[in-house]
């Protein structure tokens, strides 16, 4: 069989042939040894196979004229290309400014943030202006919009009390969802009753904030959702909507267990929860023990820390890998320390002054490696009862600055023991209160929240605060789940009686899904969509304070010329 010697090294190549840079081929019998380097650079091959290269090539070559053609057929480039042609001397190529840019998107971007926190500051001003001419009445008897109940009729056919006709109407900006967007309606918890005097009066005053919802959207279409949740546990929502509950009949919505409610009606803060698990705590106390320990626990943001702690005669750590320290209050930290609760039994005696030099050193520690919230630190003390004040160890630790703040909540309908844990919480200015049943735990451990909130009404703190973003289901659209962020601002009493004591009212806020802040950032300007996306995460993840330009400098190097 004749064969193809395809000679490998260039050495011994003829000058034409190396100039081109292409292998020497010779149709002859010839050594196998290189004459130049003595080395194995010759390649036997069939000649068969060099023709059938040799066709492939032509064969490519073909295909690919045939695409070129029947592209420039029906793509129009021609055309396309005769048409810049003719453009070609309008056209200037003009090189962007990255510094200017970058400048320009922050104004843009400062404007929209400016445009949102002076809608919430006007609902604070109209909260506090109605809430200082209101003078509380036990017996107001006052009709309301109740979102659970509206449009609600009984057997006979007659509106249910606080359930009168509401008109909804869908609305596009909405998500086509039913709304009135003349009026707000009220959402109060299950677990709450409607007419209370506290609500109703809350509800009655927080009315005038209809006027201040409507002129809102009116000067910022571009506005969704706007309200107000009440310290009483109330909420009231612009425009306004049914809620439906759940398939047991409840609605376990709480506006002061969210996020933009607590970031904004308090400063971070780390927690030291203690649990005491002696033999006394069995049955029902423990249960109702455990149930404080979650609702502290819904209390707390991504901004706090903390950790558990149960006792009795020795430490027992919820979570022993976390001894000694605190971690963030995420969702899924605290969903994993929820789960270690039920692991929880009492049995034996409870060493109190054991747990509070532990929490102590603990917090002391913590604060000194500058982690955590560097801000308000707190003791939540749940037991059924304390045999001492523990003096000794609130004068080593916490005495005379007090920076650790004490709350105690005493479990069960016995009172033998709450004199010395009021005087506990009262000497390290906290808060005590006691919780008989399970119905009494949500209401009773909001009160600490009213406690730690007094620093910033007694000195008018209306700091805007700027949630971290998240994931909200009601105006989902084609495209999936909706990013949310929130702005929302604290309420304070302005009442010359009550200012003293620094008493929170509420909370007021309006949501803001990220593509309008999005918005803000031209994407044609921008080089690459990965930049697009990283200004995403940085933008719509906010601290208390807003810095546009620290957010939308990388964008200086990443312009396009």
């Amino acid at each position: 069989m004749r064969e193809v010697i395809i000679w490998n090294c260039s050495a011994v190549l003829p000058a034409p042939l190396l100039s081109v840079g292409i292998d020497y081929i010779v149709a002859a019998e010839a050594a196998t040894v290189c004459v130049a380097c003595y080395d194995m650079c010759i390649t036997f091959l069939p000649v068969s196979f060099f023709f059938f290269l040799h066709s492939v090539k032509l064969w490519a070559s073909a295909f690919g004229g045939e695409i070129k053609s029947i592209a420039a057929k029906y793509s129009g480039s021609q055309l396309l290309q005769k048409k810049y042609k003719e453009y070609e001397k309008d056209v200037a190529i003009e090189e962007i400014d990255g510094l200017q840019l970058v400048k320009k998107l922050a104004k843009n971007m400062e404007e929209m943030f400016h445009k949102k926190s002076e809608a919430v500051r006007r609902l604070v001003e109209a909260a506090e202006d109605a809430y200082l001419k209101h003078e509380f009445d036990a017996d107001l008897q006052y009709e309301y919009f109740n979102a659970v109940l509206i449009n609600e009729r009984d057997e006979e056919g007659n509106y249910l009390e606080l359930g009168k006709e509401f008109i909804l109407v869908p609305n596009d900006h909405f998500n086509n969802l039913p709304v009135n967007i003349s009026l707000s309606d009220v959402q109060v918890p299950t677990n709450m009753y409607n007419k209370d005097p506290a609500i109703v009066n809350g509800v009655y005053w927080s009315e005038s904030l209809n006027k201040v919802f409507v002129d809102n959207f009116d000067r910022d279409p571009s506005l969704i959702w706007q309200y107000f949740g009440s310290a009483k546990g109330f909420f009231r929502q612009y425009p306004g909507i049914k809620w439906e509950p759940d398939e047991n009949g409840v609605i376990a919505f709480d506006c002061r267990n969210r996020k933009w409610y607590i970031q904004a009606a308090t400063s971070p803060k780390d927690v030291v929860i203690l649990v005491d698990v002696s033999g006394s705590m069995k049955g029902l106390r423990l249960t109702i023990a455990k149930q404080t320990v979650s609702s502290i626990l819904d209390t707390l943001g991504d901004d706090d820390f903390f950790n558990i702690i149960a006792y009795n005669e020795e430490l027992h750590y919820v979570e022993p890998c976390l001894n000694g320290t605190l971690v963030q209050a995420d969702r899924a930290n605290k969903e994993h320390f929820r789960e270690h609760l039920d692991k929880l039994f009492a049995k034996g005696i409870g060493m109190l002054d054991i747990a509070l030099n532990e929490a102590f050193n603990m917090l002391n520690e913590f604060n000194h490696t500058g982690q955590g919230s560097i801000c308000s630190q707190a003791i939540m003390l749940i037991t059924d009862g304390a045999v001492d004040t523990y003096d000794t160890i609130f004068a080593k630790y916490n005495w005379p600055d007090r920076k650790v703040r004490i709350f105690t909540y005493l479990i069960g309908r016995e009172a033998a023991f709450a004199d010395n844990l009021k005087w506990m919480a009262c000497a390290n200015k906290g808060f005590f209160t006691q919780i008989s049943t399970l119905a009494d735990v949500q209401e009773n451990v909001m009160e600490y929240l009213h406690v730690l909130s007094r620093p910033k009404v007694i000195d008018q703190e209306h700091d805007v605060v700027w949630t971290e973003a998240y994931v909200d289901s009601t105006l989902a659209d084609d495209q999936g789940l909706v990013l949310m962020t929130t702005v929302a601002m604290p309420v304070f009493s302005k009442q010359n009686e009550t200012r003293s004591k620094g008493i929170l009212l509420g909370v007021v806020g309006t949501d803001v899904p990220v593509k309008e802040l999005l918005k803000t950032i031209p994407k044609y300007k921008v080089i690459h969509k990965r930049y697009v996306l990283y200004a995403q995460y940085n933008i719509a993840v906010f601290n208390t304070r807003i810095n546009v330009w620290h957010h939308l400098q990388f964008f200086a190097d990443h312009s396009v010329h």
